[in-house]
């Protein structure tokens, strides 16, 4: 009695070895068209091309996909330690730096020597964000300087807009890069800001009551994450529900 098919290319193996030889000679399929309109893309594109040109050969794209965790995990830590020290904010701000320069350029670095992976830089960058995020969001709720609940918000609603993010890839063919403008450089220079202002004033007064400065900033980008989640949400169920009508 024959094993039944598992998957697509067990049942060509099965029905028709030909088919599956014709099914591995094709082209792989193209690249996603990447969308990036944020502020700073163009000037970062020029920074990222130039560095990636003069990056020693001996360092890849795998060391600075490692530096730019190891960076961000480090930034959750700082924060951690701001709860005791203040000053390690200004190690939050290093942290940063470091989590754009390997976040941003393995990227690019891979397309300026032609050894790119699609498949592969694309799970392991977006696990690492992940990761990332979480152990970001962590110090922060650990820091004092913002509520661990709006915490936990940020990091859920980072989550949804990631998941609406690859779905889209997936479903569309296109990826997003940044939302509205903003995209990870401007929410790093945002952030990176917040900590030079919390040094100097870790309150804010809003409608004559005080709040931690950090609450506030956070409130407001939990609001403008769950608004954009809801709007390209709406505008890509109902581009596919367009583009994938059914003729009765």
């Amino acid at each position: 009695m024959p094993i039944p098919a598992l998957t697509i290319t067990d049942f060509c193996e099965q029905v028709n070895p030909h088919l599956l030889l014709e099914m591995r000679r094709q082209p792989p399929a193209p690249d996603m068209r990447r969308v990036q309109q944020s502020w700073t893309a163009a000037p970062e594109k020029r920074a990222l091309l130039w560095l990636a040109a003069h990056t020693p050969q001996r360092i890849g794209p795998d060391h600075l996909t490692v530096l730019g965790l190891a960076a961000q995990l480090g930034a959750g830590l700082s924060y951690a330690l701001a709860a005791h020290h203040r000053y390690a904010l200004l190690g939050v701000i290093a942290c940063l730096a470091l989590n754009w320069l390997g976040d941003s350029l393995d990227g690019t670095l891979a397309r300026v020597r032609q050894c790119q992976r699609p498949g592969y830089g694309f799970y392991v960058d977006h696990m690492v964000d992940s990761f990332g995020a979480l152990a970001l969001m962590g110090g922060l709720a650990l820091s004092g300087y913002m509520h661990p609940w709006i915490a936990i918000g940020l990091l859920i609603a980072f989550l949804m807009l990631s998941i609406q993010s690859y779905l889209a890839t997936h479903a569309l063919g296109e990826f997003h890069l940044s939302f509205w403008r903003f995209g990870p450089t401007e929410l790093r220079i945002l952030l990176a800001i917040g900590n030079v202002a919390l040094l100097w004033k870790p309150m804010a007064k809003v409608f004559g009551r005080s709040y931690r400065l950090f609450d506030v900033g956070g409130a407001i980008g939990l609001a403008g994450m769950s608004l954009m989640l809801l709007v390209f949400t709406a505008q890509n169920t109902i581009r596919l529900y367009r583009e994938e009508r059914i003729s009765l």
